[in-house]
């Protein structure tokens, strides 16, 4: 299953592709998925756990100390508490939000679902979410819409939506690098 999808390959794609096949035999999806995305939120809020996620400096056994607090105060357990310690153990750690992405990515498969990544350049309110989320649900023909919602605020406005292989970009700052483009080519 790893190799089918490019977003599912390479090491993140196996180890994905295991922790899948794991959860899935143990009736665990929704439990790993939910603990997983609760770290990645924290990886994504926190520079300092993201530099030690991301940090080949710091050594295995730091990063299993630190991961330790991380997740009892998180209150991740069980399977994906499993999961995390021994990519750490593994030196993999670097991985894990690629890992993630995979095995979300395989869980919606499973499901029937879509998976889509909408970054924005500011949090979306509870209606702009809503609203989001059904029209991508009527463009994809009423399929379930699995969302990752990544802010950026480099994007200044507007929003960048992938699904599958489609993707529609109306930032602002894709549009004034257009106008910029257009500009230079007039003179």
């Amino acid at each position: 299953m790893a190799g089918e999808d490019p977003l599912i390959s390479g090491a993140a794609g196996r180890y994905a592709s295991a922790l899948f096949e794991l959860a899935l035999e143990e009736k665990a999806l929704d439990v790993v998925k939910a603990d997983l995305e609760k770290f990645d939120a924290l990886v994504a809020d926190s520079a300092d756990l993201n530099r030690l996620v991301r940090s080949p400096a710091f050594s295995s056994e730091e990063q299993g100390k630190a991961l330790s607090a991380i997740l009892a105060k998180g209150g991740i357990k069980g399977l994906a508490a499993n999961f995390l310690n021994v990519i750490t153990q593994n030196r993999r750690l670097f991985l894990v939000r690629e890992m993630i992405r995979a095995f979300k990515a395989l869980v919606a498969r499973h499901r029937g679902e879509v998976s889509a990544e909408v970054t924005v350049a500011e949090k979306l309110s509870d209606t702009n979410y809503d609203a989001l989320k059904s029209a991508l649900k009527s463009v994809t023909g009423g399929k379930d819409i699995d969302f990752n919602v990544k802010v950026d605020p480099a994007i200044i406005g507007g929003l960048i939506v992938k699904v599958g292989s489609r993707m529609v970009d109306t930032s602002l700052r894709t549009k004034l690098n257009s106008i910029k483009l257009a500009m230079k080519e007039a003179r």
